[in-house]
């Protein structure tokens, strides 16, 4: 890859804090391995209309390329009713109940325990190496809320970790029911703390890390601990990075969705750098700038994971000017026919990279992919195998040592092959 220079004065000024991030004080040791992390999220659901199953990372041979996997998700103490903090689990029939899922190892499943909890623990007996983990949270309102509710007390902090860890650690999820052995630890998909949970949000990982080093300890066994990491500095802003930096094994830093159909103007999802063509330059809407702002935060560098979506974002409406790119839109393109999603205005790579009439372009100051359609007018932004490449690259050279590795949102988006992931984990040396 050619060598590229800064666009900011804050991405030469990491370039100098980046010596002051490697000594920072971690309660978390580094881990002996010093191979890239490369972590996919699996939701839950689907297993559903995208009919998409554990078992598909056994057939298609993306579990021998992924290091860790984040189930998504499990639900955070509601703020109605008694006045405690629980975990609890979001579907429980596509959790342990249905018996319905294929098999992971040809082995039918016996019960007590279904659904995708016994498929996990089947695909953990053919990669023992694979660490699992549940993911609690996620983007909906109940759940921020939840977060907030359940982490402004010292006694209600105490609650919830140790509902958490009963459910999802020790595998307590229905009587007679066990899961113990599924779950390596915890993501925590917080969207987002606001300037007043900044504080607790830091208390909260402590206790979430102190309650896993105890039970550790008793098993002899490292927990995980992990957190979705916003880019935006309106949201990331409100976390305190370095202080929680020292909870976690790793931050899954977002992105993408730094531009998208909430928006009028045809940009790239998932830039790696920010342009000077484009219209929301210097505002930080793009990779390189969130990174830098990690790490001049004090986050090692080693603890950082670069987030790359599957999936795209679309505009209908857009003129035949530059491609379509940085260009007026009359709204969301219509989801492509058959696409899992289903929702106009976002589609998964392994749909897109299928869509005929389009022509490919590749920006190489973004160092970002978009097609687009001149006879509908539809624009689509989404990551290709020749930018995920490049953002491995990235991952590997940003700093001395690299980054800690990279994830993606979601399994189920690559195509049938799991082109996509088996790239990154090239780059990534997997």
């Amino acid at each position: 890859m050619k060598q590229r220079f800064c666009f900011s004065l804050a991405c030469t000024m990491s370039l100098v804090l980046f010596s002051l991030t490697m000594v920072a004080q971690d309660t978390v040791a580094p881990a002996e391995d010093k191979s890239k992390i490369l972590a996919g999220y699996f939701e839950e659901w689907s297993i559903y209309g995208a009919n998409y199953n554990i078992a598909n990372l056994q057939q298609n041979h993306v579990a021998n390329k992924i290091t860790h996997l984040i189930y998504a998700f499990g639900n955070v103490a509601p703020v109605s009713g008694p006045p405690d903090a629980t975990c609890h689990l979001a579907d429980t029939w596509a959790d342990f109940q249905t018996p319905y899922l294929p098999s992971v190892n040809g082995l039918p499943y016996t019960g007590p325990l279904f659904g995708n909890f016994a498929a996990l623990m089947q695909l953990k007996q053919l990669h023992p190496n694979l660490k699992i983990m549940i993911s609690l949270g996620g983007a909906s309102a109940a759940n921020t809320a939840g977060f907030s509710y359940a982490a402004s007390t010292s006694q209600l902090r105490s609650q919830l970790v140790a509902s958490c860890i009963d459910l999802f650690i020790k595998g307590n999820v229905a009587p007679g029911i066990s899961a113990a052995g599924v779950f390596d630890g915890f993501d925590i998909d917080w969207e987002f703390p606001t300037a007043t949970d900044t504080r607790n949000f830091t208390l909260l990982l402590q206790e979430f890390r102190k309650q896993l080093k105890a039970l550790g300890k008793e098993n002899d066994t490292p927990y995980l601990l992990s957190i979705f990491a916003p880019a935006g500095s309106q949201n990331y802003s409100n976390i305190e990075l370095a202080k929680v930096a020292r909870q976690l094994d790793f931050l899954n830093v977002q992105g993408y969705d730094m531009h998208g159909t909430w928006e009028t103007i045809t940009n790239h999802a998932s830039p790696l750098y920010d342009s000077p063509k484009d219209p929301s330059f210097g505002q930080g809407f793009d990779d390189e700038d969130t990174i830098v702002a990690y790490l001049a935060a004090g986050v090692p560098a080693r603890k950082l994971l670069l987030g790359v979506p599957m999936y795209g974002r679309g505009w209908t409406g857009v003129p035949n000017t530059n491609h379509g790119l940085y260009q007026t839109s009359t709204g969301p393109a219509p989801s492509p026919a058959g696409d899992v999603l289903q929702t106009d205005g976002v589609a998964t790579y392994g749909t897109l990279v299928a869509e005929t009439g389009f022509q490919h372009y590749f920006d190489p100051i973004s160092e970002a992919q978009w097609a687009y359609d001149a006879a509908t007018q539809t624009f689509w932004t989404y990551d290709t195998r020749r930018s995920v490449s490049v953002k491995m690259s990235y991952v590997q050279n940003r700093v001395p040592g690299g980054l800690g590795g990279a994830f993606f949102w979601a399994l189920k988006d690559d195509d049938a092959n799991g082109s996509l992931t088996k790239t990154m984990a090239k780059g990534l040396g997997q």
